[in-house]
């Protein structure tokens, strides 16, 4: 399943000795400012303050990341992540800006009617992100979320976030249907 997920996101994959999937909780807690990794370089264009906020939010999380040693986020960094992104309501602008791919970032501006974040038109009364799987062979990790809407009705979707945790965490991509 994982190689036919990215291979449909036109990713690439590598033949490499696929490790077993590894999943994180609904329940896992979430903890916001760990999605840096401690010694990752600062990303050019940030302001001062938070270049010296993201600083010390690394030297404060380094007890608490699990990365694995080969360098990929975690199941649990993931659902933290997409917890954070989400909310309750939808990612903030500075989020769409700063923590989605180049790539999706184009995908969605191609959308202008359409919010493809949130699969929707409008923004629901909730958000939740279910339990994420890892894929290493394919170097991406996966949740479906589900957004509430007014009537008791529920819609679901498929959010991608690749596995490198030499870079900056961020959305990578988004399957509408589910």
């Amino acid at each position: 399943m994982a190689v036919a997920t990215a291979a449909a996101l036109g990713l690439t994959l590598t033949v490499a000795s696929a490790a077993p999937a590894v999943a994180a909780s609904p329940g896992a807690s979430v903890r916001p400012g760990a999605f840096v990794r401690p010694g990752a370089p600062v990303q050019p264009g940030a302001s001062a303050r938070s270049n010296a906020s993201v600083q010390q939010q690394s030297r404060s999380d380094r007890r608490d990341l699990r990365t694995d040693p080969n360098g990929r986020w975690t199941a649990e960094e993931i659902r933290r992540f997409l917890v954070s992104f989400y909310g309750k309501h939808g990612p903030s602008a500075w989020k769409r800006e700063h923590q989605v791919s180049a790539e999706l970032k184009k995908k969605a501006a191609q959308t202008p009617d359409y919010d493809l974040l949130l699969c929707a038109q409008n923004t629901p009364r909730d958000i939740s992100v279910g339990k994420v799987t890892t894929a290493q062979s394919a170097r991406v990790g996966w949740a479906t979320v589900t957004t509430y809407w007014s009537g008791n009705r529920k819609e679901h979707f498929t959010a991608y976030v690749d596995l490198d945790a030499t870079r900056p965490i961020e959305l990578l991509d988004v399957s509408c249907s589910v």
